[in-house]
């Protein structure tokens, strides 16, 4: 072999392997950033929706979280391209007083306009409900609406749409101790109804609810817990009672989650697969994505974010739209939003054994 031939093979050995290495792993088929650059240093807790004109997404922006110039910004997907985000909601009350903005959730009603629920407040223990709409996909915005007393909307997660057209939203507390509740409106958010708190927050500490819908007609609530697992409980009446609450065997490292229930039946859930003692704050790298048919034995499906541990990818928001396609939209090291779209018929699903994650 000439030495030419052989730096020629080398090279194409090289770009073989650099191939393999890049090539996404079965049924990722895109890994992309929003935005790249914006007018604010820090974002957090994204949420999109799919509407008559394509994908919207949400998150909350700026200084820092908690810092009162956050605020509610948004990007549409337009020809295969994310649209410069833009800030649609703030919590200026005054020239004097303006409070952060929190937790943006996004709704797309089979009948009515694009929802947007988002909080107002000091902390998340003080902030109060808000509620702005859109009759053009994302475009334009109402005049925001605060929400009644006592009513927060779906408090990091989407809401969901029952048989008989009520919205449910999970929600949840941090005024006195953690603790889950349900909120619904069966005409978009002009009227309520709430349910008491499920737990005591005392031997489960739980917020942020993530729902899934079971072909017996059961609910199932999913939940981040202090106590180092994702929690459970299950709902025989469309979320108006609820069950005693359970761990389930997937970690929590008190971190947010999100889940859909699959047009096939399954569900899908996306989440910090990292042990943790209860308790304690754990790391937010890896993101993971388990696939379970039973809401109850999770098989290992992806990893979106593999770390290392002192990274933060976190509060993931999932939803399928009308073509089967997955979408993800989840906080980059509270840089930037991060977007991926998962074909769920691809899956290359393994078993997760003794809470382990499988290489």
């Amino acid at each position: 072999m000439t030495l030419s031939a052989g730096i020629s093979l080398t090279v194409s050995i090289i770009a073989m392997l650099l191939s393999i290495a890049q090539s996404p792993a079965p049924g990722m088929l895109k890994s992309e950033y929003i935005y790249e650059t914006a007018p604010f240093p820090e974002c957090h807790a994204s949420t999109l929706a799919e509407t008559r004109q394509g994908l919207v997404a949400a998150w909350f922006g700026g200084t820092k979280e908690k810092h009162p110039d956050v605020g509610i910004w948004v990007s549409r997907l337009e020809n295969g391209r994310w649209t410069v985000p833009v800030e649609v909601a703030n919590g200026v009350e005054s020239p004097q007083k303006r409070y952060p903005t929190w937790n943006p959730v996004l709704h797309q009603p089979k009948n009515g306009p694009l929802l947007l629920f988002y909080k107002v407040g000091p902390d998340p223990k003080q902030w109060w409900g808000m509620l702005t709409t859109s009759n053009d996909g994302g475009r334009t915005w109402s005049k925001p609406q605060r929400l009644p007393d006592g009513i927060a909307g779906p408090i990091k997660n989407k809401a969901v749409e029952l048989a008989n057209g009520d919205l449910l939203c999970p929600s949840s507390t941090e005024d006195n101790g953690w603790r889950v509740h349900f909120e619904r409106t069966s005409d978009l958010g002009k009227t309520w109804q709430r349910t008491e708190p499920i737990n005591d927050g005392k031997e489960f500490g739980v917020i942020q609810p993530t729902v899934l819908f079971h072909k017996d007609g059961k609910l199932q609530g999913l939940f981040r817990s202090r106590q180092g697992k994702i929690v459970e409980s299950w709902s025989n009446d469309q979320g108006k009672t609820w069950s005693k609450l359970t761990a389930t065997n997937l970690p929590n490292p008190n971190s947010g989650i999100d889940g859909v229930t699959l047009k096939d039946g399954r569900h899908l859930l996306v989440y910090n697969h990292v042990i943790t003692a209860p308790g304690k704050w754990g790391d937010r790298a890896p993101l993971n994505v388990a696939v379970s048919q039973d809401g109850r034995t999770w098989k290992a499906a992806l990893v979106l974010e593999p770390g290392p541990p002192e990274a933060e990818y976190s509060y993931p928001a999932v939803i399928q739209t009308n073509d089967g396609l997955v979408h993800i939209t989840y906080t980059w090291n509270r840089k930037k939003v991060k977007h991926v779209v998962v074909d769920p018929s691809k899956l290359d699903l393994r078993e997760i054994k003794d809470g382990v994650w499988p290489q």
